[in-house]
């Protein structure tokens, strides 16, 4: 009993001082430190620890896109027109342009409001300056309303990077792209012609192997990494724009100083020509929803008949266009209640 007054005060203490320490916040989500340590090294607090997985990386559309910036600058590796008109026979290419600015391209442009259409003819080599034309005429073209853009090219190549570059902007901004006869599109060319949304060819189609400008190789096993980079990089390009990666295969085998010109029936097996696989899959989403699947279905057998009856070798693309108007009449296009939706309605 002679301890029991001790023990009351020691508990009668203890009671005190838990009554005046701080009580832990329950929002609180600070751990307390303490001194054991994991296998890994790291401070045990008696919880389990979760690894949160990093993001992966995925493609993004606008990563080989330059942001515009407006800066005046002259085209010099080719020349370029501008027409308001597909009929290039009757009203030749149109008004040349040489300065890349933002006035120089809105003046040009500007009368294409009326027909809400601009064709870009280009002639010469696939660089930066080309990649900054159909960029900065896209983004034109969006801020005059001016929605259906036809790329007339004839280039017999250039810079594979210009070329992936310049297609992905294509690509993202809705052209159809020629090739007239005449004209041709060899080499990183066949990029750009990969990216149209539509394709009418005419003229001579070729590949070969694509070197890069300024290599520093100087040995085969040099020389053979950058051609893998250089695979590597036209096979992405091709796969995300609907095209065979076997067509950067068969690049490979063909030297730089050849040309191996494609038939009409690789064209087609490749998905270098007529419409492109990758726009009609988003397309067909988008106009079933908006214009119902009986507009797809007549679409889609339009466009079946389109390349059997009106995109035969040797046809010329002024030919091919006046085609379709006739055919389109049968499938009931341009459709009454999706007007500017209808197939080729760059030539309603």
């Amino acid at each position: 009993m002679r301890y029991l007054p001790r023990i009351c005060g020691l508990l009668l203490i203890s009671a005190v001082v838990a009554a005046c320490a701080p009580k832990e916040s329950a929002e609180s989500t600070e751990a307390t430190p303490a001194t054991a340590m994991d296998s890994a090294g790291r401070e045990d607090f008696g919880a389990t620890v979760i690894e949160v997985p990093k993001p992966q990386p995925q493609w993004d559309p606008y990563e080989n896109i330059a942001e515009i910036d407006w800066t005046p600058m002259e085209l010099s590796s080719g020349q370029a027109w501008v027409s308001c008109d597909r009929d290039y026979a009757v009203n030749g290419d149109g008004e040349p342009l040489a300065e890349l600015g933002f006035s120089s391209i809105w003046k040009r442009m500007q009368p294409c409001r009326e027909t809400g259409m601009v064709r870009l003819r280009y002639r010469g080599k696939v660089a930066s300056d080309f990649t900054a034309l159909v960029h900065r005429v896209a983004d034109m073209g969006d801020t005059l309303g001016i929605h259906k853009r036809i790329l007339d090219i004839d280039s017999s190549g250039g810079q594979v990077e210009e070329g992936i570059r310049a297609g992905d902007a294509i690509a993202e901004s809705g052209w159809m792209v020629w090739v007239r006869e005449g004209a041709v599109c060899h080499s990183s060319c066949v990029l750009i012609l990969a990216a149209g949304d539509m394709r009418m060819i005419a003229g001579p189609v070729g590949i070969h192997r694509m070197l890069r400008i300024g290599s520093k190789a100087t040995s085969r096993a040099e020389l053979n990494q950058e051609l893998r980079d250089i695979h590597e990089q036209t096979s992405q390009y091709l796969q995300r724009n609907g095209a065979a990666t076997a067509i950067a295969d068969l690049m490979m085998t063909v030297p730089n100083r050849s040309l191996r010109q494609l038939t009409a029936q690789e064209l087609e097996l490749f998905g270098l020509s007529g419409r492109n696989a990758a726009a009609d899959d988003l397309d067909r989403i988008r106009l079933g929803r908006k214009c119902g699947e009986t507009f797809v279905r007549r679409q889609d057998a339009f466009f079946r008949d389109y390349s059997l009856l009106c995109t035969a070798q040797g046809e010329e693309v002024a030919g091919m266009g006046e085609c379709s108007r006739d055919l389109k009449k049968r499938y009931g296009f341009p459709d009454r209640d999706c007007p500017t939706e209808s197939p080729l309605s760059e030539y309603d």
